[in-house]
């Protein structure tokens, strides 16, 4: 008799509690996201550290989220932030307790909500805990994370955060193929993407996204610059422009943009809702209220998404983003379709 591999047995085995899937179910249609079969454009916050937070701060910020129209969160599967490691996976990217069944819980209630949930794994040296080492971890990794979420229908994996960065982040092409075809393996239609940093992207790197690794959506991290909001429409438009050319149509999702508190530029209000604004007229798929510490501050407060451990996140957000939270839903269309039954 054949006997499953080591990893699957740790997951399966595990102390995760019984929950009902299947209220929620984000798709792909050509350049855009569909929840429930009908055209969506998401819009989300980032909640990085939210394996880390306790179950009623989660439950109030998802609560806050959705009273102002936010239907997706970003949470890592791999994060370890202010001496604290919060990781589903452990280095070896086996089941890491009580963290994954935090995940599962999280995933599985944004299911019964409405809410779609990414799921991102990085590479990285794991100096300060929540990262992959290598192949074999990373592979791990995939395995732990789909199968322990395979019942549930909305959420989505980010293999590699930022994985063409030229530091311990980078993740290959040559790797990256194997780890989004093991997915398909282990659960046929789970979408799939591995996520760009810095940079907009040309035909080289749609080419070997969509064609080469066999993403299902691109998700490039834009310049942070005092210019970047009003390049965002054009930005899109030339990368959707040139999937023609790569002879492949999939959405552009902006999940990590620009943040307070990352560096000499403070963005405003402003500046959040004019990217947004451009994304959505450059015809984006989603669109992410990015959120962190306060880089320099004491503490590196207020941390926001990167620690939730003693505040929530919408206890720790400054006047700018709370104008953002206010007004963001405003400018987004409703989706489109009836409503499933």
């Amino acid at each position: 008799m054949k006997t499953l591999p080591l990893v699957l047995l740790a997951v399966l085995s595990a102390p995760i509690p019984a929950v009902a899937a299947g209220r929620t179910e984000l798709g792909v249609q050509g350049a855009r996201f569909t929840v429930n079969g009908r055209p969506t454009f998401l819009l989300g916050a980032s909640y990085y550290g939210g394996l880390g937070a306790p179950a009623d701060f989660v439950r109030r910020d998802l609560d806050d989220l959705q009273r102002n129209g936010f239907n997706w969160v970003r949470v890592w599967a791999t994060w370890g932030a202010f001496g604290r490691d919060v990781s589903a996976v452990d280095a070896d990217g086996r089941a890491r307790e009580p963290f994954l069944g935090r995940l599962v819980e999280l995933v599985a209630d944004c299911d019964r909500r409405g809410l779609v949930v990414d799921v991102t794994l990085t590479r990285g040296d794991g100096t300060a805990g929540g990262a992959l080492p290598d192949f074999e971890s990373h592979r791990r990794a995939v395995e732990t994370l789909v199968v322990a979420l395979k019942a549930h229908r909305n959420w989505y994996l980010d293999l590699a955060n930022e994985r063409d960065v030229r530091d311990a982040r980078h993740v290959p092409a040559e790797e990256l193929k194997p780890l989004r075809e093991l997915v398909g393996r282990l659960d046929p239609g789970r979408l799939v993407t591995a996520s760009f940093g810095g940079h907009d992207l040309d035909e080289p790197d749609l080419r070997e996204a969509l064609l080469a690794i066999g993403l299902d959506f691109v998700c490039p991290h834009r310049p942070r610059e005092p210019g970047s909001p009003g390049r965002t429409e054009a930005a899109t438009r030339a990368s959707l422009d040139a999937m023609k050319a790569v002879g492949r149509s999939a959405p552009v999702h902006y999940q990590e943009p620009f943040r307070r508190g990352y560096g000499p530029w403070e963005p405003s209000a402003a500046d959040f809702l004019d990217d947004l604004r451009g994304a959505l007229a450059g015809g984006a798929a989603g669109w992410c209220f990015h959120n962190g510490s306060e880089r320099g501050a004491a503490g590196d407060a207020p941390r926001r998404s990167f620690d939730l451990h003693d505040r929530r996140l919408f206890d720790q957000l400054d006047e700018e983003e709370r104008r953002v939270v206010d007004r963001a839903a405003s400018l987004v269309p409703p989706a489109e379709g009836p409503k499933p039954r």
